[in-house]
């Protein structure tokens, strides 16, 4: 049975990493826009190019653009047994879009899409934020204040450099975090009344995150 997963969190939830990890042991795509804007500039389509120009700018990518190149991606092969969705939709009028997409691709399936949010106190956010650490070479990521390293300079797996990004500040997130749940909240009670919800406690470790998540799949 095909198994849609939409995972929906902010910014250092920990919801990249549970993703990785479901990916792999069911086999299904990882796909977030950024990385698909990314590789659709990349691929010089027509989408890409007029990505590209909003994105040199500085200006936000078109609902109606992003949602195109969003179908677009869910309609290849390795899709048609469920995918990973992350970090998408982000507010009420990209989950209306992505019902249109669902809708299409799913004419012929009778499937819905499980929704899990990735709750964690805004306090716990910011401090996972300032402490974390990615690899520049295999991109890695560290907490330096959960994880004991040798060198706080150095990745463990590669030996590569760690480096903080220039927004994880605990300023620059704290902005960041109002404006997600600004957004995020009528998100969230949209799939909660549609019955599609369910929350994970995200300040837990890894495992017990992960064990929880497996064990509200239907």
């Amino acid at each position: 049975m095909k198994k849609e997963f939409i995972f929906i969190g902010p910014p250092g939830s920990g919801k990249g990493t549970q993703t990785k990890i479901l990916s792999k042991e069911y086999n299904l795509p990882h796909i977030d826009t950024g990385s698909l804007l990314r590789e659709a500039v990349a691929s010089g389509s027509e989408e890409g190019k007029l990505a590209n120009s909003f994105m040199e700018k500085g200006q936000l990518v078109p609902i109606e653009l992003v949602s195109k190149i969003i179908k677009n991606r869910l309609l290849k092969d390795d899709c048609k047994n469920g995918f990973i969705l992350d970090g998408y939709p982000r507010s009420l009028e990209q989950a209306y879009a992505l019902d249109e997409i669902l809708s299409e691709i799913d004419k012929d399936n009778n499937v819905k899409p499980q929704v899990f949010y990735f709750e964690v106190a805004q306090e716990k956010l910011v401090e996972r934020l300032v402490n974390r650490r990615s690899c520049s070479q295999c991109g890695a990521i560290y907490n330096l204040k959960t994880m004991q390293l040798k060198d706080e300079t150095k990745c463990e797996k590669c030996g590569g450099t760690l480096t903080r990004r220039d927004d994880d500040t605990e300023e620059v997130a704290t902005k960041r975090f109002a404006t997600y749940f600004e957004q995020t909240e009528p998100l969230i009670k949209l799939y909660a009344d549609r019955g599609l919800l369910t929350k994970l406690d995200a300040s837990l470790d890894i495992d017990t995150i992960y064990k929880n998540l497996t064990g509200a799949i239907k």
